[in-house]
């Protein structure tokens, strides 16, 4: 059987680079794609190679990143513009192949076995990749290429980032020699808890983890840790598929406020219905109920962190605004310390078809379920503000903010 050749394709710096690529002015300035500070949200985003080389990280906070590069041109995120960029370089990838898996905005599995025979070897499909989406969009690919997903991740992260070609393969026969000798946390699936307790156990590099007795990883961790130690030996079954996103689990929204919002009756219990309704118009779009609901909290004060995350079962499956609001209002209201919030997140799980639902004798679901439908389509055709609720008008309102943006960051 020919052996799989998976590319994990990733577009240096993207937000940046797609930036520079629209406004060929900042060439040769660094830039830094960032969250707007008056907002609260001055986290980098993303910055060139430029701002790099000056210490700039992603995730930190913008003004460390502007006290190491003074001279960097800040510009707020265009959210909508990165997506449709993001969409047209999957466009071009599956001109080489059918099975392209997005795995984040920026980076895209691909599989082409079955493409060398019109394309060239690995490395030339790799080449012309590079080329077509610098050419079309001004973006820089860099290619990681394996037998799977993990080594194609982790040859992208730790080797093609950091050579001159942006492309390296990584295979079982060099994996002992380039991948074995890394630090644990290198390893794709291991976050820094988890390296952590690694490093506790004597584990410092993927070749130790790799050499570890399997049993003793599953005893501690069950399937987790069996699923570490085949990834520290070049195994991983997951194919690349193009149904990645079907089969969905959940449906939540979360954001973080503007200020501290300290009083449930004016404040808190505004955004909670709001989201309630964002995970409700979400839910009746995909044709499910949730029977589920979780609210998650996290308290302002970000040295001595607070907050919680509880769920509770309703009696029945719905994807009825009022129906969750009331119970994510019971929930908050048993675990809320009373202290200032910053962040708040609503979610529905345990998903079934809209399709079935249980009569009562009591209720018109129907009609009721019917409502929520007809907001939804004027929503679709007008915009989601072509019509809130009255709490939405009020000081504590997020609804308008939140139509402007995308992911949290304006569109």
């Amino acid at each position: 059987m020919k052996e799989k050749v998976i590319f994990l394709v990733d577009m240096q710096s993207f937000y940046a680079s797609v930036e520079k690529a629209e406004n060929p002015h900042l060439k040769n300035r660094p830039v830094i794609v960032s969250g707007d500070p008056k907002r609260r949200s001055g986290v980098v985003l993303a910055a060139c190679p430029l701002a790099k080389k000056k210490g700039v990280a992603n995730a930190s906070r913008l003004w460390e990143a502007q006290e190491k590069c003074p001279e960097a041109v800040v510009l707020r995120p265009r959210m909508q513009r990165y997506i449709d960029v993001s969409l047209q370089i999957t466009a071009i990838l599956e001109e080489y192949t059918d099975m392209v898996e997005p795995y984040s905005i920026d980076e895209q599995f691909m599989d082409v076995t079955g493409s060398q025979k019109l394309f060239g070897r690995p490395e030339d499909i790799a080449r012309s990749i590079q080329d077509r989406v610098m050419r079309e969009m001004g973006v820089y690919a860099r290619v990681g290429i394996g037998p799977n997903k993990a080594l194609a991740k982790i040859a992208c992260d730790n080797f093609a980032k950091k050579n001159a070609s942006g492309i390296f393969y990584l295979t079982e026969n060099n994996m002992k020699t380039h991948m074995w000798p890394l630090p644990v946390g290198c390893l794709f699936g291991v976050g820094s808890r988890m390296k952590h307790h690694l490093r506790r156990m004597g584990i410092s590099t993927i070749g130790g983890l790799a050499a570890f007795p399997v049993e003793l990883l599953k005893k501690k961790w069950g399937i987790n840790g069996h699923v570490l130690w085949m990834t520290a030996n070049g195994i991983d079954y997951s194919p690349v598929t193009t149904a990645s996103l079907d089969g969905q689990k959940a449906i939540g929204h979360g954001m973080t406020l503007p200020k501290d919002y300290e009083h449930f009756d004016r404040e808190i219990k505004v955004v909670l219905l709001e989201l309630c309704e964002e995970v409700c118009r979400r839910s009746r779009r995909s044709g499910v109920m949730g029977q589920t609901v979780s609210v998650s909290c996290r308290g302002a004060d970000f040295d001595i962190p607070t907050g919680f995350h509880r769920q509770v079962k309703l009696s029945e499956p719905t994807n009825r605004t009022q129906d969750v609001y009331r119970a994510v209002c019971r929930l908050f209201l048993a675990f809320w310390d009373g202290k200032p919030v910053r962040r708040l997140g609503v979610s529905l799980s345990q998903l079934s078809s809209d399709d079935v639902w249980q009569l009562n004798l009591f209720h018109d679901y129907a009609k009721n379920m019917s409502l929520g439908y007809v907001m939804d389509g004027i929503k679709s055709r007008f915009g989601d503000t072509a019509i809130v609720r009255a709490s939405s008008l009020t000081a504590a309102g997020q609804a308008f903010e939140r139509a402007a943006k995308i992911g949290g960051h304006y569109k």
